[in-house]
């Protein structure tokens, strides 16, 4: 056979699918930017998964742009929540994206979710009592459901989270699997380096009440033994009325609350009207990272940034 021949064929072979060492990524959609960032950690070096809630969005009451429900029907391989928390997506995921397969943490994780606080200053949420006008009965959706949603804020929940990514990526796209593999390896050392660190610096200050604007924070709270007391609203959808407002201004001073802490996604001029005459600080935790660069790195800066807000907060 001719070489020139020999080298036709050789180049056939290699353009051929499932021979080609460049073969294409799978499409890949996330709802959250923190949970991009660990999804994007697990593709490294394969390709980028899409990020559909951008910048300061928030998944309580989101609303799919035409450009994202498009990026929706294209995928293969969906990662979220769960209607707990972007209730948004769960008529979109069946009707848009009715073919792709679904990693939906909630139902994955749901014997390491934590119950939703009720009791206390964590009030009852199906109660009416002790509420003002605005924030009385509220509806459970609004709490995402019996378990706090917000489970990628613990670094070895994170593990677990991109164990089941790499998982599903590997059983989808076998081409890629030992990237996959090698991939989930490296980051799952990576959250256990951040773990050590943050249970490092935050020790000091585990003891010191605090009140965060709504319970977004519990899997945090937890992981590091923090003192968060109560949250200014039940639900992120409504307002406190002004007898829940002179609740927590009577559990500040009470607890000694040292700082109140808003969010970047909802109204600061609330915190500041709750802590009038209290003489507690105001701070800022986001558990999105709204101001954030999407992409591996997002998460690590994500957990280190609610670190610093707090001890900027109670220091």
């Amino acid at each position: 056979m001719k070489k020139s021949t020999l080298i036709v064929l050789f180049l056939i072979l290699f353009a051929a699918p499932g021979i080609s060492g460049a073969a294409e990524a799978p499409r890949v959609v996330v709802s959250l930017k923190p949970l991009q960032s660990l999804v994007a950690g697990v593709m490294a070096g394969v390709g980028e998964p899409r990020l559909l809630i951008q910048g300061g969005g928030s998944p309580h009451g989101y609303t799919l742009r035409p450009s994202e429900a498009r990026i929706l029907s294209e995928a293969q391989f969906v990662v979220w929540v769960g209607p707990g928390l972007e209730s948004f997506l769960e008529k979109p995921l069946s009707t848009l994206a009715g073919k792709a397969r679904q990693l939906e943490l909630s139902r994955e994780l749901e014997a390491e979710m934590l119950p939703v606080r009720e009791g206390g200053f964590w009030e009852t949420h199906a109660s009416g009592e002790g509420h003002g006008p605005g924030d009385a009965g509220e509806p459970a959706h609004h709490l995402h459901g019996e378990r706090n949603q917000h489970l990628w804020l613990d670094p070895l929940l994170a593990k677990r989270i991109v164990a089941k990514t790499a998982a599903a990526l590997t059983d989808i796209d076998p081409v890629h699997a030992r990237q996959y593999q090698q991939n989930a390896a490296r980051l799952e050392t990576r959250l256990d380096t951040l773990n050590a660190g943050l249970k490092t610096r935050l020790a000091p200050v585990k003891n010191i009440p605090y009140i965060v604007f709504h319970d977004a924070y519990q899997y945090f709270e937890v992981a590091y033994d923090l003192n968060a007391v109560g949250s200014v609203t039940l639900s992120v959808d409504r307002k406190p009325g002004a007898r829940r407002i002179g609740e927590i201004r009577q559990k500040i001073r009470s607890l000694n609350a040292r700082c109140v802490f808003s969010e970047p996604q909802f109204e600061p001029r609330l915190v500041a009207t709750v802590i009038e005459g209290t003489g507690a600080r105001t701070g800022i935790l986001d558990p999105l990272g709204a101001a954030l660069p999407s992409g591996e790195e997002c998460y690590f800066q994500l957990m280190n940034a609610l670190a610093d807000g707090l001890l900027a907060g109670l220091q």
